[in-house]
């Protein structure tokens, strides 16, 4: 978190807590006229001394003291709100998170508009959920909320003193990013697919190097009920080039190849698309991809040119739930009673009963599509525990197309050499007297 802070003061540090140098009082006098943009001036000499003596510190603790000193001085002063976000600034730059998010909060009492304030707390609330922990989503509806205020505040925002056209829109386009990311995450978690796919774009286009919430808009358009391949797989290839880590990356990539080749069909073509998205972040105007053939087309081309033998649990899951019942039939005869020999996820089991995952759509969703009885009682000693990658081998003798369900029966778990057989102690034995 501190150095989310810390990223954060150098964004806002351009503009958005410019620091604002009141009208000087002229001896003898009341005050005067304000001009035009109605420039704030402090009227009291001994007012105006103690905020100018604040805003001068160069340390950021004396500073922030001098500060508190001011505003407990002087409640009322023109100056408080400009006071507090200098104030929320300064702690950002000691990295003391209570007390910034205490000068937001103090911020927003003054002006529940402050855009600045609002900015804060909702990305400090983002990332705080994004750690997770039991408090995780309310804390992320929290960011939401600051967010959708945020959205709503820049609609009047007015351009701050000593900014140019072009750095507002910078600003602004900043401030979008923020308050839109927040809001698209908390949809994506509730599963508000159109709602996240929204506000989510908004944020990409704000940053659009920022690899969590590229992630997070590929996610909104390729999990939604009626998903939007054409965005999603573009947000998808951007977001494995932009992974903080081999992992990330390896993870991510083969997750977009799945679903490429669930809409296209097969994988010819993905690395073109990687390649296009690593070198620009813009998805290119003509951008498209040849949809697949229907399930059933797929599954009656499948059959044709792979033996049952050589396919893959999840071709044979696609074949027979596509609707092609002769494709179907035949992947089944030549699958019945007969030993198949595969690797899974354990989501539950009992010494007798293995409810397993075999596909990798069903291993992310932690849904069994088989359901194994084992040919003998598995000893407490192997037995493996739930979310574990076992090996296995059963006999297909029913399934279930919808929802896909393979009944195995005679199960064996395959174990690595020497797994199954327990250690024995050497009996004792007793000298001859």
């Amino acid at each position: 978190m501190k150095k989310s802070l810390a990223m954060l003061v150098l964004m806002f540090a351009t503009g958005a807590l410019a620091q604002t140098t009141p009208q000087q009082p002229a001896a003898g006098q009341a005050g005067t006229a304000a001009p035009a943009q109605q420039k704030k001036e402090i009227k009291n000499p001994a007012e105006y001394n103690a905020y100018m003596g604040a805003i001068q510190q160069t340390d950021p603790n004396a500073k922030a003291s001098a500060l508190e000193a001011f505003l407990q001085t002087y409640p009322d002063s023109v100056m408080k709100e400009d006071a507090l976000e200098l104030l929320m600034r300064t702690y950002q730059q000691t990295n003391n998170l209570p007390k910034t998010e205490d000068a937001a909060n103090r911020l927003l009492q003054v002006n529940p508009k402050n855009v600045t304030a609002l900015a804060l707390l909702s990305y400090a609330r983002r990332m705080q959920a994004l750690q997770g922990g039991p408090n995780a989503q309310q804390t992320l509806a929290q960011a939401a909320d600051y967010g959708q205020r945020g959205i709503e505040a820049l609609e009047t925002y007015q351009k701050p003193e000593g900014m140019n056209d072009q750095q507002f829109a910078q600003l602004k386009t900043q401030l979008a990013g923020i308050f839109n990311a927040s809001v698209g995450l908390n949809a994506l978690q509730t599963k508000d697919y159109p709602k996240a796919q929204s506000h989510l774009a908004v944020a990409v286009a704000s940053n659009p190097t920022d690899f969590a919430t590229t992630y997070q808009l590929a996610l909104a358009d390729l999990d939604a009920p009626q998903p939007d391949y054409l965005d999603g797989l573009w947000y998808v290839a951007r977001a494995a080039n932009l992974a903080p880590s081999p992992q990330y990356k390896q993870q991510i990539g083969e997750y977009g190849r799945r679903k490429y080749i669930k809409y296209h069909g097969g994988d010819d073509g993905w690395s073109d698309i990687l390649a296009q998205a690593a070198a620009s972040p813009d998805k290119p105007a003509n951008f498209t991809i040849k949809p697949a053939p229907t399930p059933a087309e797929q599954a009656a081309a499948l059959v044709q040119q792979k033996p049952v033998a050589q396919m893959s649990f999840d071709e044979i899951q696609m074949v027979m739930t596509s609707g092609n019942q002769d494709a179907a039939s035949k992947v089944w005869n030549d699958l019945k009673d007969k030993p198949i020999a595969i690797e899974g996820k354990l989501i539950s089991g009992t010494p007798t009963k293995l409810m397993i995952a075999g596909t990798y759509d069903d291993i992310q969703a932690n849904k069994a599509d088989i359901e194994l009885t084992m040919t003998t009682t598995i000893p407490a000693r192997i037995m493996p525990k739930d979310g574990a990658t076992i090996q296995f081998q059963g006999y297909p003798v029913t399934y279930d197309p919808n929802p896909f369900m393979v009944h195995m029966d005679r199960g064996t778990l395959i174990l690595p050499k020497g797994a199954e057989t327990p250690k024995r102690t050497a009996p004792s034995r007793r000298r001859s007297q």
